[in-house]
Protein backbone atom coordinates (compact mmCIF):
# COMPACT_ATOMS: atom_id res chain seq x y z
CA UNK A 1 0.00 0.00 0.00
CA UNK A 2 2.97 2.40 0.38
CA UNK A 3 3.14 2.75 -3.41
CA UNK A 4 -0.61 4.09 -3.57
CA UNK A 5 -1.69 7.13 -4.23
CA UNK A 6 -2.83 9.45 -2.04
CA UNK A 7 -5.56 11.74 -1.21
CA UNK A 8 -6.23 14.33 1.31
CA UNK A 9 -9.60 15.48 1.67
CA UNK A 10 -10.14 18.58 3.59
CA UNK A 11 -13.35 17.57 5.01
CA UNK A 12 -14.32 14.23 6.77
CA UNK A 13 -16.47 11.76 3.85
CA UNK A 14 -19.40 10.00 3.85
CA UNK A 15 -18.58 6.48 3.77
CA UNK A 16 -20.14 5.59 0.54
CA UNK A 17 -18.07 8.50 -1.02
CA UNK A 18 -14.66 7.54 0.66
CA UNK A 19 -15.35 3.75 -0.72
CA UNK A 20 -15.37 5.31 -4.13
CA UNK A 21 -11.81 6.61 -3.60
CA UNK A 22 -10.83 2.99 -1.78
CA UNK A 23 -12.25 0.98 -4.95
CA UNK A 24 -9.12 3.07 -6.99
CA UNK A 25 -6.93 1.87 -4.50
CA UNK A 26 -5.91 4.94 -3.44
CA UNK A 27 -4.91 5.91 0.30
CA UNK A 28 -7.89 8.27 1.90
CA UNK A 29 -6.66 10.71 4.60
CA UNK A 30 -9.37 12.77 5.61
CA UNK A 31 -9.91 15.84 8.14
CA UNK A 32 -12.34 18.82 8.40
CA UNK A 33 -10.46 22.11 7.51
CA UNK A 34 -13.39 24.14 8.57
CA UNK A 35 -16.76 23.82 10.58
CA UNK A 36 -20.01 25.67 10.86
CA UNK A 37 -21.77 27.17 13.78
CA UNK A 38 -25.52 28.25 14.16
CA UNK A 39 -25.62 32.18 14.63
CA UNK A 40 -28.57 33.27 17.20
CA UNK A 41 -30.62 35.22 14.82
CA UNK A 42 -33.79 36.55 14.51
CA UNK A 43 -36.68 35.87 11.82
CA UNK A 44 -37.70 39.68 11.27
CA UNK A 45 -38.25 41.78 7.67
CA UNK A 46 -38.07 38.54 5.87
CA UNK A 47 -38.85 39.47 2.17
CA UNK A 48 -41.41 37.19 0.14
CA UNK A 49 -38.89 35.09 -1.54
CA UNK A 50 -35.82 33.72 0.19
CA UNK A 51 -32.06 32.87 -1.14
CA UNK A 52 -29.46 29.91 -0.24
CA UNK A 53 -26.24 29.49 -1.11
CA UNK A 54 -25.63 26.33 1.07
CA UNK A 55 -27.10 23.37 2.60
CA UNK A 56 -25.58 25.55 5.93
CA UNK A 57 -27.93 28.18 5.35
CA UNK A 58 -30.71 25.63 4.87
CA UNK A 59 -29.54 23.78 8.33
CA UNK A 60 -29.79 27.23 10.61
CA UNK A 61 -33.23 28.16 9.48
CA UNK A 62 -34.04 24.79 10.40
CA UNK A 63 -33.29 25.06 13.51
CA UNK A 64 -35.09 27.82 14.42
CA UNK A 65 -38.22 27.80 15.68
CA UNK A 66 -40.45 29.84 13.71
CA UNK A 67 -38.83 27.80 10.61
CA UNK A 68 -42.18 26.82 9.26
CA UNK A 69 -43.56 30.18 8.50
CA UNK A 70 -41.30 30.53 5.85
CA UNK A 71 -42.88 27.53 4.51
CA UNK A 72 -45.38 29.73 2.61
CA UNK A 73 -42.47 31.81 0.67
CA UNK A 74 -40.89 31.21 -2.86
CA UNK A 75 -37.44 29.97 -2.40
CA UNK A 76 -34.24 30.23 -4.63
CA UNK A 77 -31.02 28.73 -3.56
CA UNK A 78 -27.62 27.27 -5.27
CA UNK A 79 -26.88 23.53 -5.31
CA UNK A 80 -28.84 20.30 -5.78
CA UNK A 81 -27.95 19.31 -2.79
CA UNK A 82 -29.33 22.32 -1.22
CA UNK A 83 -32.21 22.34 -2.82
CA UNK A 84 -32.81 18.84 -1.94
CA UNK A 85 -32.43 19.70 1.46
CA UNK A 86 -35.16 22.82 1.46
CA UNK A 87 -37.26 20.22 -0.56
CA UNK A 88 -37.30 17.59 2.14
CA UNK A 89 -38.40 20.24 4.63
CA UNK A 90 -41.41 21.28 2.86
CA UNK A 91 -40.03 24.41 1.36
CA UNK A 92 -40.80 24.72 -2.25
CA UNK A 93 -37.69 25.64 -4.65
CA UNK A 94 -38.58 28.35 -7.72
CA UNK A 95 -35.42 28.00 -9.00
CA UNK A 96 -32.15 27.10 -8.82
CA UNK A 97 -28.41 26.79 -10.24
CA UNK A 98 -25.19 25.76 -9.69
CA UNK A 99 -23.26 28.99 -9.19
CA UNK A 100 -24.72 32.30 -6.94
CA UNK A 101 -23.52 34.36 -10.41
CA UNK A 102 -25.95 32.35 -12.56
CA UNK A 103 -28.51 33.03 -9.68
CA UNK A 104 -28.24 36.30 -9.62
CA UNK A 105 -28.10 36.69 -13.54
CA UNK A 106 -31.69 34.77 -13.32
CA UNK A 107 -33.06 37.36 -10.97
CA UNK A 108 -32.10 40.07 -12.67
CA UNK A 109 -33.56 39.15 -16.03
CA UNK A 110 -36.68 36.84 -14.64
CA UNK A 111 -37.71 38.29 -11.70
CA UNK A 112 -36.27 41.82 -10.98
CA UNK A 113 -39.04 43.19 -9.47
CA UNK A 114 -39.48 40.68 -6.03
CA UNK A 115 -38.09 41.27 -3.10
CA UNK A 116 -35.29 38.33 -1.32
CA UNK A 117 -34.07 37.93 1.70
CA UNK A 118 -30.25 36.15 1.92
CA UNK A 119 -29.72 33.82 4.44
CA UNK A 120 -25.80 34.02 4.80
CA UNK A 121 -22.42 32.92 6.31
CA UNK A 122 -19.79 35.51 7.86
CA UNK A 123 -17.71 34.14 5.17
CA UNK A 124 -20.05 34.34 1.71
CA UNK A 125 -18.77 35.46 -1.07
CA UNK A 126 -19.93 39.16 -2.47
CA UNK A 127 -20.91 37.97 -6.17
CA UNK A 128 -24.74 37.81 -5.43
CA UNK A 129 -25.34 40.83 -3.24
CA UNK A 130 -23.07 42.80 -5.29
CA UNK A 131 -24.90 41.62 -8.38
CA UNK A 132 -28.29 41.88 -6.81
CA UNK A 133 -27.06 45.40 -5.75
CA UNK A 134 -25.81 46.70 -9.01
CA UNK A 135 -29.30 46.03 -10.95
CA UNK A 136 -31.49 47.67 -8.49
CA UNK A 137 -33.11 44.35 -6.65
CA UNK A 138 -34.30 44.78 -3.61
CA UNK A 139 -32.95 42.45 -0.87
CA UNK A 140 -31.91 42.08 2.81
CA UNK A 141 -29.47 39.64 4.58
CA UNK A 142 -29.74 37.74 7.19
CA UNK A 143 -26.43 36.04 8.44
CA UNK A 144 -27.29 32.77 10.11
CA UNK A 145 -24.26 30.99 10.38
CA UNK A 146 -20.06 30.96 10.80
CA UNK A 147 -17.40 28.98 9.23
CA UNK A 148 -14.72 28.77 11.59
CA UNK A 149 -11.39 27.82 10.38
CA UNK A 150 -9.90 24.92 11.97
CA UNK A 151 -5.94 24.53 10.51
CA UNK A 152 -3.64 21.86 11.17
CA UNK A 153 -0.90 20.33 9.61
CA UNK A 154 -0.72 17.62 7.59
CA UNK A 155 2.45 15.78 8.18
CA UNK A 156 2.04 13.03 5.28
CA UNK A 157 2.63 13.72 1.61
CA UNK A 158 0.08 13.54 -0.34
CA UNK A 159 -0.35 13.14 -4.67
CA UNK A 160 -4.39 15.38 -4.44
CA UNK A 161 -5.74 17.72 -2.24
CA UNK A 162 -9.75 17.71 -2.29
CA UNK A 163 -11.49 21.11 -1.74
CA UNK A 164 -15.02 22.08 -1.34
CA UNK A 165 -14.64 25.87 -0.49
CA UNK A 166 -12.47 29.06 -0.85
CA UNK A 167 -12.77 29.04 3.33
CA UNK A 168 -11.01 24.98 3.02
CA UNK A 169 -8.35 26.35 0.65
CA UNK A 170 -7.66 29.32 3.18
CA UNK A 171 -7.52 26.86 6.34
CA UNK A 172 -5.23 23.91 4.92
CA UNK A 173 -2.68 26.64 3.99
CA UNK A 174 -2.29 28.33 7.28
CA UNK A 175 -0.48 25.36 7.96
CA UNK A 176 0.65 23.34 5.01
CA UNK A 177 2.44 24.30 1.56
CA UNK A 178 1.05 23.16 -1.98
CA UNK A 179 4.14 22.13 -4.55
CA UNK A 180 3.62 19.18 -6.40
CA UNK A 181 0.04 18.42 -5.48
CA UNK A 182 -2.85 18.18 -7.58
CA UNK A 183 -5.93 19.65 -6.30
CA UNK A 184 -9.43 19.31 -7.21
CA UNK A 185 -12.10 22.00 -6.56
CA UNK A 186 -15.49 21.62 -6.43
CA UNK A 187 -16.26 24.99 -8.15
CA UNK A 188 -15.00 28.01 -9.38
CA UNK A 189 -14.58 29.99 -7.02
CA UNK A 190 -12.89 27.78 -4.76
CA UNK A 191 -11.03 27.12 -8.09
CA UNK A 192 -10.13 30.60 -7.67
CA UNK A 193 -8.99 31.30 -4.42
CA UNK A 194 -6.32 28.57 -4.75
CA UNK A 195 -4.98 30.06 -8.20
CA UNK A 196 -5.02 33.32 -6.08
CA UNK A 197 -2.95 31.79 -3.55
CA UNK A 198 -0.46 30.74 -6.19
CA UNK A 199 -1.67 26.87 -6.64
CA UNK A 200 -1.12 25.85 -10.33
CA UNK A 201 -2.08 22.23 -10.62
CA UNK A 202 -6.11 22.77 -10.73
CA UNK A 203 -8.96 20.08 -11.50
CA UNK A 204 -11.91 22.00 -11.54
CA UNK A 205 -15.48 19.42 -10.93
CA UNK A 206 -17.75 19.53 -13.89
CA UNK A 207 -20.75 19.62 -11.54
CA UNK A 208 -20.29 21.39 -7.45
CA UNK A 209 -20.66 18.47 -5.98
CA UNK A 210 -18.65 16.42 -3.57
CA UNK A 211 -18.92 13.00 -5.51
CA UNK A 212 -17.91 14.82 -9.13
CA UNK A 213 -14.35 16.10 -7.04
CA UNK A 214 -14.14 12.30 -6.70
CA UNK A 215 -14.79 11.43 -9.71
CA UNK A 216 -12.75 14.32 -11.48
CA UNK A 217 -9.63 12.98 -8.97
CA UNK A 218 -9.92 9.12 -9.98
CA UNK A 219 -10.17 9.84 -13.52
CA UNK A 220 -6.65 12.20 -13.19
CA UNK A 221 -4.97 9.59 -11.67
CA UNK A 222 -6.11 6.19 -13.09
Amino acid sequence: MSDAIRILSTKKLLSNQKQFLLNANFSVIEADFIETKTNDFELKNVNETLIFTSQNGVQSILQHPKSNELKSKKVFCVGLKTKALLEENGFKVEAYTGYAADLAEIIALVYPNESYTFFSGNLRRDTLPEALTEAGITFNEIEVYQTLLTPQKIDSKVDGILFYSPSGVESYLKKNKITTETVFCIGETTAEAAALSGIKNIIIANQPSVENVIIQCINEFK
